[in-house]
């Protein structure tokens, strides 16, 4: 078995004393992991970080095998995000998105949706609303996308300002005007609007919306909680952005 294709790094750990097991996700492949022969070595461990593309050739006897990885970088970013803390918090939560994804399944409009947001994020604010994004396209990946288009009570597609927490679709102001102090803001940025705005608050109400939806339908169910990265990503956009954090987790349950 062989095939060779481009992926993004999501992970590494070291397999005795040369040796390293990448998992990477792929474009056409998906989600898929290989030894890498001296990726614990100085030449490969830079090309083998969190965020960087490269190009990859897989090889095994048998397909349900775990097979090997010849490796070559393509666009090396890891150096550049991990020197900020938004970028470090971030490449390890969109890896750990990534994982959420079940292995060796194709999923096409979130790799290139995954290599988007990496090459565009130096400024945290622009960083902040593609990672909602990545979020919601996740979502929607795994088979509970929300319905942003479109008031849940009327079918009108203008003035949706909020999100209904139970049916996870958009609620327009006049609509929801009777319920507001129970539902989610829907941030203008993910509006579809042509030139939308972006303040700090927008971006906690994007996040508050994700991390609803994602606590209830993906993590929840597995077992597993929002990560320490997401947290920490949330908390250096908002920083930068000239917020200090809030004591409670954005996106929590509760």
């Amino acid at each position: 078995m062989e095939w060779s294709d481009e992926g993004i790094v999501l992970g590494v750990r070291r397999h005795g004393e040369a040796n390293a097991i990448a998992e990477l996700l792929t474009r056409g492949h998906g989600r898929h992991l290989g030894m890498v022969r001296g990726g614990a070595g100085t030449r490969l461990r830079p090309l083998l970080q969190p965020g960087n593309t490269v190009s990859a050739t897989w090889r095994a006897r048998l397909d349900e095998h775990l097979g090997f990885y010849q490796i070559d970088g393509i666009r090396l970013r890891a150096g550049t995000m991990l020197g900020s803390s938004h970028g470090a918090y971030g490449a390890t939560h969109l890896s750990a998105l990534a994982r959420l994804l079940p292995e060796r399944d194709p999923h096409g409009d979130i790799y290139e949706s995954l290599e988007g947001i990496l090459d565009d994020f130096d400024d945290p604010r622009v960083a902040a609303v593609q990672m909602v994004r990545f979020e919601l396209a996740m979502l929607a990946e795994l088979g509970f996308g929300l319905d942003l288009a479109h008031c849940a009570a009327t079918g009108v597609t203008t003035e949706l300002i909020y999100v209904s927490p139970k049916s996870g679709n958009a609620v327009s102001r006049q609509a929801g005007e009777p319920w507001r102090d129970r539902l989610l803001r829907l941030p203008p940025f993910l509006r579809g609007e042509a030139d939308p705005s972006c303040s700090v608050a927008d971006l906690r109400d994007g996040f508050a919306l994700t991390g609803l939806f994602l606590m209830r339908h993906v993590l929840e169910p597995r077992g597993q909680r929002h990560s320490d990265a997401r947290e920490g990503f949330i908390a250096a956009v908002l920083r930068r952005a000239g917020e200090a954090p809030s004591p409670m987790p954005l996106g929590s349950s509760t």
